[in-house]
This record gives C-alpha cells, sequence and structure tokens, in this order.
C-alpha cells in the first residue's frame, strides 16, 4: 500500500506576531496566529473590528507600514515570504497571490481608465502587449458579469457603481490566475442585493478556477456562506477553527457561541432581542493577562484571568482555545 504525502497548503503561517512601537512599550494587532489554507480552500476569518484579522494578511502581503514588527512565519506555496525583498515579493503579489480590498476606490487610480489598470497588470506580471492585455482584459470585465464591458474599459472608477468597481477589482485580482485570493470585507460597503450578487459572483469564479480564497469579514453570516471552514478571531489571537457547518451547528468556544447567535436569522420574530455581549475586546496595547475574552465571558473562573488557554484540537479538523470549551 502506497501512503501519499499530504497536500502541501497554499498558505501557512506559523505564530505570526504584529506588533507596533508606541511610546512606553508595544502595541500587539497579532498575537501569533498559526493557520493555513489548502488549494482550493475557502478560508474565512471572522471577528469583530481590531481582532487583528486584516492586520494578519496585511503583514502576509507586505503591505503594512515600515513601523510595523512582524515575527513568525508565513510560507506561500512553500516558500517563506515574511520579510521578503520587496522585488522578490513583487514577483508573487499581485500575480500568484491577490487580495482584494474594503473600498474598491482605495485601491483604483482614479485618474486612469478602468482598461489601462487592468492591462497594466498583465504587461507587468505576464510580460503581455498592449494589444493582448487589452484583450483579456475585456474578457476579465465579461468574466465577472460587468454589462457592456467594452464601454467600461474606457471608463473612470467615478463612472462605476460600487457594485461594479469591486466586480472590476475581483477581475483584475484573477487576471494572472492567481492560487489564492485574499478578500478584506469585499460586500462590507455594499447593499444587500449587490453583496449577494458579489458572494455569487466569487463562488462561481472559485468554481471555475479552483483557486483558494481568504474570506475577511465580520459578519459571520457572510463568511458562513462561502467558507469551507472558519478562524475566529479575537484579540489578535484564533479561538476557534472548524468546517463550517461544524462551527454553526456546534461552537465551541463561547465567543464563537455568541457570535452565531448574532447571525441574521429572518425566521426570529421580530419581537425577540438580538444577543447583547457587554464589554469590550482588550486594546493592542494592554498586555495580555490569561484569557483575552474572559471579563466578557459567562463560563469563565479565576483560572481563566491568569492562564491563557491554548489552540487545542478538538477533533481531526477543528481546535479550541478554551479552558471551559462548550460541549
Amino acid at each position: 500500500m502506497t501512503v501519499r504525502p499530504a497536500a502541501r497548503p497554499t498558505l501557512k503561517t506559523q505564530e505570526v506576531r504584529v506588533d507596533y512601537p508606541i511610546p512606553g512599550g508595544t502595541a500587539a494587532a497579532v498575537r501569533g496566529v498559526s493557520l493555513s489554507v489548502s488549494a482550493q480552500e475557502c478560508l474565512g476569518v471572522v471577528g469583530e473590528s481590531g481582532s487583528g484579522k486584516t492586520q494578519l494578511f496585511l503583514a502576509v502581503m507586505g503591505l503594512l507600514s515600515s513601523g510595523a514588527q512582524i515575527t513568525g512565519s508565513a510560507q506561500f506555496e512553500g516558500e517563506e515570504i515574511l520579510g521578503l525583498a520587496p522585488q522578490e515579493l513583487n514577483r508573487i503579489r499581485g500575480s500568484k497571490l491577490t487580495m482584494v480590498f474594503q473600498d474598491p476606490m482605495m485601491s483604483l487610480t482614479p485618474h486612469l481608465k478602468i482598461g489601462v489598470q487592468l492591462a497594466e497588470v498583465l504587461v507587468h506580471h505576464r510580460g503581455a502587449s498592449w494589444r493582448d492585455a487589452e484583450r483579456t482584459a475585456l474578457q476579465a470585465l465579461d468574466r465577472v458579469r460587468i454589462p457592456d464591458p467594452r464601454r467600461r474599459l474606457q471608463q473612470y472608477p467615478h463612472e462605476l457603481s460600487g457594485g461594479m468597481r469591486q466586480r472590476v477589482m475581483i477581475g483584475m485580482s484573477l487576471l494572472c490566475e492567481p492560487s489564492l485570493v485574499i478578500a478584506d470585507e469585499p460586500t462590507s460597503a455594499l447593499d444587500v442585493t449587490v453583496q449577494a450578487q458579489i458572494l455569487d459572483l466569487l463562488r462561481d469564479v472559485r468554481a471555475g478556477t479552483g483557486f483558494s480564497i481568504v474570506l475577511i469579514s465580520h459578519d459571520l453570516g457572510v463568511v458562513a456562506s462561502l467558507a469551507d471552514r472558519v478562524a475566529v478571531m479575537y484579540a489578535g489571537r484564533i479561538v476557534e477553527s472548524a468546517p463550517t457547518a461544524e462551527l454553526m451547528r456546534d461552537a465551541r468556544h463561547p465567543y464563537s457561541a455568541l457570535l452565531m447567535q448574532c447571525v441574521s436569522d429572518l425566521r426570529r420574530p421580530r419581537t425577540d432581542r438580538m444577543p447583547f455581549l457587554a464589554g469590550q475586546a482588550p486594546g493592542a496595547a494592554e498586555p495580555e493577562r490569561g484569557c483575552a475574552f474572559a471579563p466578557r465571558c459567562p463560563r469563565s473562573t479565576e483560572r481563566c484571568t491568569h492562564e491563557r488557554p491554548a489552540l487545542e484540537d478538538v477533533n481531526a479538523t477543528s481546535q479550541v482555545a478554551c479552558h471551559y470549551p462548550l460541549r
């Protein structure tokens, strides 16, 4: 019997930490995160604002400010990319590893036509001629279901709606056939109808090309609609990781369980009160003492305030960081 080696993850981080110097010390935005994204997998990363989810992946992309102090390891397709020289990172970033941001107007150049911005990606990363690049750009807009794509190529970003600009950014991220697309809150600035269209688009293009996705969001409902697996972050750490269906059905960490209760449910009677989580997450400058969630947790004990729980296996596919996980 031949035993096949386990497939290499597309992205694997180990103990990634992001600190910023402040007067009198440091502020820890990410406090040691280890995770992996398999080929063709969609990993959802969820957590409230300030949990460190965006900072983690900006560190992976090499897009943090020069003041950020980054430690740990991030391997993309087996190659260490934390600390790569900019010219080496640019060989990967924008081609095999791409990112879609929450506000496309911050990513698109306002004074350049859409067609020029798309074509430049192919000219830079693939060495394509302008004629071939423009042809591929047209195909990219058609692929992300932009109506009248030939006319859109001649327009400027401000002439497109928010949903259409986000489609342009998704099309741009796919131009070089990446292995991994990191989507950071790609629908939060859109209305509900357009949000659903963008999620459907991501689902369909992923099925057609087989790339991996990291979907970052504060909205567990959005993540659950697309992700195969979810990592829940709180105060710079992962507190639970599980297949989406399992997390939805049987969350083990008290924080994850409270998030699950907040997922919109159309069957909820209007008279029912939404669950409320008192207090707030500790700030990045606050020192770590035990479990960061302890002050807000209904299950916490004195042990929780002094001893930080490690992220440990629950079963073959799930992990939780809690001294008293839910059963």
